[in-house]
C-alpha cells in the first residue's frame, strides 16, 4: 500500500506537509512501500495551482547506479514540476542493493509504487504517470512498464543497450583511454577479466537482457535520450538497439534524440569527462542540465498527455569513440589462475612440510634457492595480473587503475615484470634440467624428482601460454 500526502492508514507511513519551495514549486514529503515492503522516502514536487484545473501529467524519477539519494536529481525534478508536471524523486534503497548485491526486480517493484503513489495524488492524471530512468534507471523503467499498465509512458536518459558487464566494461575501457592507458590492459579487460567477473559472480545482475523489456512496449510512448559527449554507456549503438528492438515490437511512438553538448546525465560537459555548472554532489559538479534538455523533456510529455504522443523518429547518431565487446562468461574462467596459485603455492607448502619433518633437502642448494624464487614470483605474478583489472571492476572507476607510467598503470607494469621474470626463471631451471641430462650417468650425482618440484616445473611452463592469454607477457 501506499500512502498520499498527509494521509496515515494501518501499516503506511504518515508524510510530512507541503512545503512551498523557490519558483512557485510545491514540495512536499511522502513515504511509501516498495518492492518487498520496504519503506522508502521521496519528494512530491509540482506547481502551485488553482482549485479546479485540470489534472496534470505525473513522472517518477528513477536514478542510476550508486545509492542514489534524490538530491542528485534535483535540476530534472524541478524542471518537470516548473512545466506543470506533477513529479516524484525518491531516495534509492539501501536494503538489497550495494555494489555486490542488486536484484532489478527489486527496482521494478519500487518503481511501480511510485508511478501507483503519483496515481492516487489530487490534481494528477491517472492515464499519464509515467517513468524517466537514468542510466541504470533506463534498466528499470522499460521493465516496469512491461509489467505494470499504470506507466502511460517511459523517458531514458544514457539508457544502455547491452548488459550491464558489457556496458560496464566500454565504461571502464573508455575512461582508461582517456587517462591515456594503451595496449594490453585495456584487451585483458575487455577479454579475459570481464569472462572472470562474469564467471565468478563478481558483478551483480552483469547478465542482465534489456531487450525482453523493450519488447514488451508494443504501444507505451518512449522517449530515448543520450548526450552527445556521453562515455559511459556506447550511445550510437544503444540508440540503435532501442530503435531496432521497439520498432520490432510495433511500438510507433519511440522517439530517439541526442542531446548537443551533454554528458551521460544530460547535463552540459566539454567532452564527457567533465561538467559544467550545476551543483555539488558529493564534492563533485553534477553540471548544469544541457541547452533544450529540459524543453526536450517536458514538451514531449506534454504531447503525450494531450492525447497525441509524437511519432516515431530518430536523429542522427553522434560518432561513438569505440565499439563496445561481448563480455560473455565462461564458467571455467576462475580454474587456470587458482591451479597457477596452487601450483606455484604447492613448493613452499612442501618446504614447510618437509622442515617440520626434519627430512633432507633434495637437489642442489642452488636449484632449491632458484625454486623458492620461482614459486614466490609466479605467486605475485599471477595474483598481481588477476588483481589488477579486478580492483578496476570492483571499485567501478578507471581511477582504480593506480599511477599511469607509459601507458600502464602500474600495477599493471608491476604484473607484467614479475611475468617476464617467472619466464626467465622456467628458461633457467629448463636450462639446468637438460644440461644435467646431457651429463654423463657416472659424473653426475643421482636424481631424485620429487613431486614437488615436478609440479613447480610444470606450472611455470603452464605459466607461460596464460600470461600470453592474460596479457601480461604482451606489450
Amino acid at each position: 500500500m501506499l500512502v498520499p500526502a498527509g494521509a496515515a492508514r494501518a501499516g503506511e507511513h504518515p508524510s510530512h506537509g507541503r512545503v512551498h519551495g523557490g519558483a512557485g514549486l510545491v514540495r512536499q514529503e511522502v513515504s511509501f512501500r516498495g518492492g518487498d515492503g520496504l519503506v522508502l522516502h521521496g519528494t512530491v514536487l509540482s506547481a502551485a495551482t488553482v482549485q479546479g484545473a485540470p489534472a496534470r501529467p505525473g513522472i517518477v524519477l528513477v536514478g542510476g547506479a550508486g545509492p542514489g539519494p534524490r538530491e542528485e536529481y534535483r535540476q530534472e525534478a524541478e524542471a518537470f514540476a516548473r512545466a506543470g508536471i506533477t513529479t516524484l524523486v525518491y531516495d534509492k534503497r539501501t536494503v538489497g542493493y550495494s555494489r555486490m548485491d542488486r536484484d532489478f526486480g527489486l527496482l521494478v517493484s519500487d518503481a511501480v509504487a511510485g508511478v501507483r503513489l503519483l496515481r492516487g495524488r489530487p490534481g494528477v492524471d491517472p492515464h499519464h504517470v509515467g517513468l524517466w530512468g537514468f542510466s541504470e534507471g533506463a534498466w528499470v523503467a522499460p521493465p516496469a512498464a512491461a509489467r505494470s499498465s499504470d506507466v502511460g509512458f517511459v523517458i531514458t536518459i544514457g539508457g544502455p543497450g547491452h548488459s550491464p558487464l558489457r556496458t560496464q566494461t566500454w565504461n571502464l575501457t573508455t575512461h582508461l583511454r582517456h587517462r591515456g592507458i594503451t595496449g594490453s590492459f585495456l584487451a585483458t579487460l575487455e577479454g579475459p577479466a570481464a569472462q572472470l567477473v562474469a564467471a565468478t559472480g563478481l558483478f551483480p545482475e552483469g547478465d542482465f537482457d534489456p531487450l525482453p523489456a523493450l519488447r514488451r512496449l508494443h504501444h507505451t510512448p518512449v522517449l530515448a535520450l543520450w548526450g552527445d559527449h556521453d562515455r559511459q554507456v556506447p550511445p550510437r549503438e544503444s540508440a540503435q538497439i532501442f530503435r531496432r528492438t521497439l520498432a520490432g515490437a510495433g511500438n510507433r511512438h519511440v522517439v530517439v534524440r541526442f542531446l548537443r553538448g551533454a554528458a551521460h546525465n544530460g547535463h552540459r560537459t566539454s567532452d564527457g569527462f567533465d561538467r559544467i555548472g550545476g551543483p555539488l554532489y558529493q564534492g563533485k559538479r553534477l553540471g548544469a542540465l544541457a541547452p533544450g534538455y529540459a524543453h526536450t523533456l517536458t514538451s514531449w510529455v506534454a504531447a503525450v498527455a494531450s492525447g497525441h504522443p509524437p511519432r516515431s523518429s530518430t536523429a542522427p547518431a553522434p560518432p561513438q569513440p569505440v565499439a563496445s565487446a561481448p563480455a560473455a562468461g565462461a564458467w571455467y574462467a576462475w580454474l587456470p589462475p587458482v591451479l597457477l596459485l596452487l601450483g606455484f603455492a604447492g613448493y613452499p607448502v612442501s618446504g614447510a612440510l618437509r622442515r617440520i619433518a626434519r627430512r633432507p633437502r633434495p637437489g642442489s642448494p642452488q636449484g632449491a634457492a632458484l625454486r623458492r624464487w620461482l614459486a614466490g614470483l609466479g605467486l605475485a605474478a599471477v595474483t598481481a595480473a588477476v588483481l589488477c583489472p579486478l580492483a578496476v571492476y570492483g571499485v567501478g572507476d578507471g581511477s582504480a587503475a593506480g599511477p599511469v607510467v607509459v601507458g600502464r598503470p602500474l600495477g599493471w607494469l608491476l604484473a607484467q615484470a614479475l611475468s617476464v621474470t617467472v619466464v626467465v626463471l622456467t628458461g633457467v631451471m629448463v636450462r639446468r634440467r637438460w644440461k644435467r641430462q646431457r651429463t654423463p650417468a657416472g659424473s653426475r650425482p643421482p636424481a631424485r624428482p620429487g613431486v614437488a618440484r615436478a609440479t613447480l616445473m610444470a606450472t611455470a611452463v603452464l605459466f607461460v601460454p596464460w600470461a600470453l592469454w592474460w596479457g601480461t607477457l604482451r606489450p
